[in-house]
């Protein structure tokens, strides 16, 4: 609970966003936090989420042109977002994995009670398909940047926290390399439990923040060329 009183405010304004709107999508029936919502919720919580990549994105792009992977054109990268973004959606339809817009950007939200046993960082065999199926999707857009973040709740100690939220991304990152998707567009970083999402002051909460995000954020012509 070191973080509750820090965090109740902002934790109040993202469950009021959140309620307020989530949208249904028709074909799968996923609730989705809505384009012009996700911006205020990422400010109260998830700001991390609408800051740069991991590592730059200098550094970044020149590993991903050495790897031979292109840009996509300014005025293709929403309906290239689009497609991915649907596809995602298809492949992870009842998984429990929220597919979040935010303008250019996808984040994958995936829970750790589905993606890991507790005080594991090894992805569990029932969600591996459901990672095989993402990964995929990665492969087929090779046009973006990867960043997987990692989580936890605040129970045990920072130092703790911090190492498990580092090992659980890197497994995630690891485990898409394995299945096709390009190291020089992974990045992975842990948070432990400094960015929670809800509060830990209930079971609920702490398994809200315990999870594992993906950031894909195209890459562009003005990448390339800075």
């Amino acid at each position: 609970m070191r973080n509750f009183h820090r965090i109740v405010g902002a934790t109040g304004l993202a469950a009021m966003l959140a309620t307020t709107a989530c949208t249904t999508d028709p074909n799968t029936g996923n609730r989705t936090i809505s384009k012009a919502a996700i911006g205020g919720i990422g400010g109260a919580l998830g700001g991390y989420l609408l800051g740069d990549l991991v590592g730059g994105r200098h550094d970044r792009t020149e590993k991903i042109l050495g790897a031979g992977i292109g840009a996509v054109a300014g005025a293709g990268i929403g309906a290239y977002m689009d497609a991915q973004e649907r596809k995602l959606r298809e492949e992870t339809a009842g998984s429990g994995v929220d597919v979040i817009r935010d303008g250019d950007n996808l984040v994958l939200r995936m829970p750790s009670g589905i993606t890991f046993a507790t005080d594991s960082s090894a992805v569990q065999p029932q969600f591996q398909p459901t990672l095989n199926d993402v990964a995929s999707v990665l492969a087929q857009y090779p046009k973006t940047y990867i960043d997987v973040y990692g989580h936890t709740d605040s129970d045990g100690t920072d130092t703790y926290n911090q190492a498990l939220s580092e090992r659980r991304a890197q497994a995630v990152g690891d485990y898409l390399t394995t299945h096709g998707v390009q190291s020089a567009r992974i990045a992975t970083r842990g948070f432990g439990e400094t960015q929670p999402i809800a509060s830990n002051a209930t079971a609920e909460g702490k398994a809200s923040n315990r999870r594992v995000e993906i950031k894909i954020a195209p890459v562009t012509e003005q990448d390339v060329r800075s």
